[in-house]
């Protein structure tokens, strides 16, 4: 194995860790949901949903054009380069956004979505490029134990900001860690390789788009594993949009607890990643998916039932445990289907699946939250994403390893 490449490539999933943790799940969600929307009737519930489901159509329309010309191009370094300053600027740009100001907290963070999402295209699609295929599930899940860490310095950064209330310095701190730690990867993961003639492939590609698309579709057990993350990916992102506000919302933790409850979740994780990133290896990505789906669903159940802070701390441990878990399987279940050469390509409608299925349902937890003014109804009806996911998961049978030469 590539040790500077792959630690540099864990070191970025470190950096964007810091995003993930304080822009998109624990401190700017409740600021903007109670402080500059207002949550009167789930009315920030709905402009919260409308920032993920927004942003991630955005994505799931570009991703594959975009990886496709980052591919043949070899130009993927530099893409993932810009959609990385694009988050980080974006992030900085918060600093004035005041209680009030929706408008611009929402275009603010919607941009800031794009390019981090547009960047993670990039970044999963060099797994195949740093690590042998048998070396792909432990590399995945050292890539989100590093995010995981990421995230406990980032609460560490986020501390004294939140306890002393200075949210604006705290975006800055954000972009200024996303920045600095996402400099490894640009210098030590693969160079590019330039296609002879660009244009041609490029338009090669996007002509025979639909034609790719019919043939996949085509390829059951490809089909029925996209079908699955499909859903189980809409479960997990719209858990990670809404746990905080959950938390704050529904169950009354308070806003210093809530870095506390976060920490939690991600000491959880790093322990769940690291445990299962040998077992993704033996047992292959399925059987840890599955575990994993059973587990999502009780923890969803659960939530709906639990009044007391104390026994939420104990849900979100648990929680965490499953974390890293799915989402290292899944990536390295999906990358056993991918031809040498067309990573950010297949990455691409990876990303595809995952974003379309993220404008589901946070708009469903939105709308439910606002109908029944009330969070509950709409934290269990994730768990319905979770097993409609596992049934399509357990008809997956062995990947199609012929999947080269069909797309050759």
């Amino acid at each position: 194995m590539k040790r500077a490449e792959i630690l540099s490539w864990c070191i970025y999933d470190l950096a964007s860790s810091s995003y993930r943790a304080i822009i998109m799940t624990v401190v700017y969600p409740v600021y903007f949901v109670n402080m500059v929307v207002g949550n009167t009737g789930g009315s920030g519930d709905m402009w919260w949903g409308r920032v993920i489901s927004l942003s991630m159509a955005i994505v799931a329309v570009t991703a594959p054009v975009v990886g496709a010309f980052a591919d043949y191009g070899g130009i993927r370094k530099r893409f993932m380069a810009a959609s990385t300053l694009t988050s980080v600027i974006a992030i900085a740009a918060l600093y004035v956004v005041k209680p009030g100001m929706v408008f611009y907290g929402f275009v603010l963070v919607v941009i800031a979505n794009i390019g981090f999402e547009t960047a993670m295209v990039f970044y999963n699609s060099y797994l195949n490029d740093i690590a042998d295929r048998h070396y792909h599930g432990r590399v995945s899940a050292w890539g989100f134990a590093f995010g995981y860490l990421g995230s406990l310095l980032s609460l560490g950064i986020a501390w004294p900001f939140v306890k002393a209330q200075t949210l604006g310095s705290l975006w800055i701190a954000t972009a200024l860690f996303f920045l600095v730690f996402s400099l490894p990867a640009f210098i030590y993961l693969p160079t590019d390789k330039k296609t002879a003639n660009i244009t041609g492939c490029i338009s090669k590609h996007l002509g025979g788009f639909t034609n790719n698309a019919r043939q996949l579709w085509q390829m059951r057990q490809l089909k029925r594993f996209m079908l699955a993350y499909f859903f189980y990916a809409d479960g997990t992102n719209t858990v990670i949009a809404f746990s905080s506000i959950y938390a704050a919302t529904t169950i009354h933790v308070p806003n210093a607890q809530l870095l506390y409850l976060f920490l939690i979740v991600q000491i959880m994780a790093i322990l769940g990643a690291m445990l299962m990133a040998s077992p993704i290896d033996k047992w292959g990505g399925k059987p840890v998916i599955v575990l994993s789906l059973i587990h999502w669903s009780c923890i969803t159940v659960s939530a709906y039932f639990i009044t007391t802070t104390t026994t939420f701390f104990v849900l979100c441990a648990a929680a965490g445990l499953g974390l890293g878990t799915i989402q290292a399987a899944s990536r390295t279940y999906f990358a056993s289907f991918i031809p040498q050469g067309r990573e950010s390509e297949f990455f691409g409608l990876y990303a595809m699946i995952g974003k379309t299925s993220a404008i589901i349902g946070p708009l469903l937890f939105g709308g439910l939250s606002t109908h029944f003014k009330s969070q509950r109804p709409a934290i269990i009806s994730i768990t319905l994403l979770f097993v409609v996911g596992l049934i399509f998961i357990v008809m997956v049978k062995k990947p199609d390893y012929l999947l080269q030469k069909k797309m050759s």
